[in-house]
């Protein structure tokens, strides 16, 4: 009886890693977690991509809303999940800054959980108010040294992305800006579109309306390429911030002890996914960029990540508990 029940238990568990072996995964529906709400840049572009997943792989992928802590809630609980790719964490840049930005967390995010795709980005648009007379970078960066700590750059709050590019920038191009926090993008695009911050790195799609209407102009997108939302504006980079690059990405991962058979398979459906003309029009609608990649290169981006946003976190001296 014992001898029995050993053998099914063995034939049990053998039985996904066999799926697994001959390509049949997944088996069952497969979560998506984010760590944002309904409607912000994340979930639109999880929402769409998981639809497409579900429709190429014949199984659902529910997505699941659990924000807070920008993004660690979420984080946290798909590092706990059962690590055979049912239970997937869409990450993205803010991950990367709370590796430094929180003293604290119960979870290593390079070590516990495992990259399979980048998916998307969005750039932001470095902006300006029309009072102020910088009509391009190297403008902007000589005006900001003949008056230090009297341009004023909001954000949507501290330790964001927008803010973070602000003090890259600050670092690179050995200027002092003075950082305002608000409680979101739309915010403090309000106040700069009223003239009381000068200078934003503000999220494509929310800026570019106001600067078709003549209330902002645009300089340079954060970008390593030009936005597709915006295509005559140049980097930052090309417009003399030579490696200037910051952009909100968004990639997917899985818990660290996920079978490399189930990462290369979500890997490919998901490179596929974003390769598709439907998802990247949905999505370019959106000012939402599509990227694709290697498992390898996905891991290269969150280690440049990491290091390149510990070091603007030390030089910022933000910290959160």
């Amino acid at each position: 009886m014992k001898r029995s029940m050993l053998v099914l238990a063995a034939c049990l568990f053998a039985a996904p890693l066999a799926a697994i072996a001959q390509g049949s995964y997944p088996l069952k529906p497969v979560r998506v977690i984010l760590g944002f709400p309904p409607g912000a840049a994340a979930d639109i572009v999880t929402r769409v991509v998981a639809a497409k997943l579900g429709e190429d792989l014949k199984q659902s992928f529910v997505v699941e809303n659990r924000p807070g802590a920008s993004s660690n809630i979420a984080a946290e609980f798909v590092v706990r999940s059962a690590p055979d790719g049912y239970t997937l964490l869409m990450g993205t840049i803010a991950n990367t800054i709370n590796a430094s930005l929180y003293k604290k967390l119960p979870f290593d995010f390079a070590r516990d959980l495992a990259p399979i795709a980048t998916i998307a980005s969005v750039p932001n648009l470095l902006v300006v108010h029309p009072s102020l007379p910088a009509r391009s970078v190297k403008e902007l960066i000589a005006i900001a040294k003949a008056h230090p700590g009297e341009i004023l750059f909001g954000s949507s709050g501290n330790g964001t992305s927008p803010h973070l590019s602000g003090v890259l920038f600050n670092s690179m191009a050995q200027v002092k800006m003075v950082h305002v926090p608000y409680k979101g993008s739309p915010q403090a695009v309000t106040d700069l579109v009223a003239g009381r911050v000068q200078v934003m790195f503000a999220p494509a799609s929310t800026a570019l309306p106001f600067v078709k209407d003549g209330k902002l102009r645009a300089l340079a997108a954060s970008s390593a390429r030009r936005a597709a939302i915006a295509p005559d504006v140049p980097t930052v980079s090309e417009a003399g911030l030579t490696g200037f690059e910051t952009s909100i990405w968004f990639a997917l991962f899985a818990p660290e002890a996920t079978p490399r058979e189930v990462i290369e398979r979500l890997n490919a459906a998901s490179v596929q996914a974003v390769n598709d003309s439907e998802v990247k029009r949905k999505l370019a609608a959106q000012g939402i960029d599509t990227l694709g990649g290697t498992v390898a290169q996905t891991a290269a981006l969150v280690r440049s990540e990491l290091a390149k946003w510990a070091k603007v976190v030390r030089e910022s001296g933000a910290t959160l508990d």
